[in-house]
């Protein structure tokens, strides 16, 4: 199974008093004895950066501890939102409700007031008729003769 943690490397560099066997030939005319090279050998250690090989024991159950505290802390919050997003719904429930009703109410105010309109205008068409009728029936009191609009 493979680790996918982040690695770190660290190169250690090793200083020698002792030439490697097979010199640089750029160093031709050089005095080399007053000079000490690094052994350029590299070694390797691979250890993730955030864990100490000197760490306490009980630096696990603290970190365990704190992760507990962590996700009851989540728990909490989380636990918070849901009431309040349930109050909210019942808010917007009951919001919804009365939207409903003054609707039906708006509805038969509209019904209401279009009967009347109706009636009006059928009280208008009949006052019309009984006026053209009257008109018919108007004659002139000099002249006898009807009136005409």
């Amino acid at each position: 199974m493979e680790d996918n943690r982040p690695r770190e490397l660290q190169l250690l560099v090793q200083s020698s008093a002792s030439l490697p066997s097979d010199s640089p030939t750029s160093m031709v005319g050089c005095d080399l004895s007053t000079h000490s090279l690094p052994d350029l050998n590299l070694s390797m250690s691979v250890r993730t950066p955030w864990t100490s090989v000197k760490e306490e024991p009980n630096s696990y159950a603290k970190k365990l501890q704190l992760l507990r505290q962590h996700i009851a802390q989540q728990i909490q919050l989380a636990a918070v939102e849901k009431a309040y997003i349930e109050r909210t719904r019942e808010l917007i429930r009951r919001e919804l409700d009365l939207a409903k009703k003054e609707f039906a109410r708006a509805k038969l105010v509209w019904e209401q007031a279009r009967e009347e309109v109706e009636k009006a205008e059928r009280l208008k068409e009949i006052a019309i008729r009984r006026v053209s009728s009257t008109c018919l029936e108007i004659t002139c009191h000099n002249c006898h003769q009807p009136f005409q609009a």
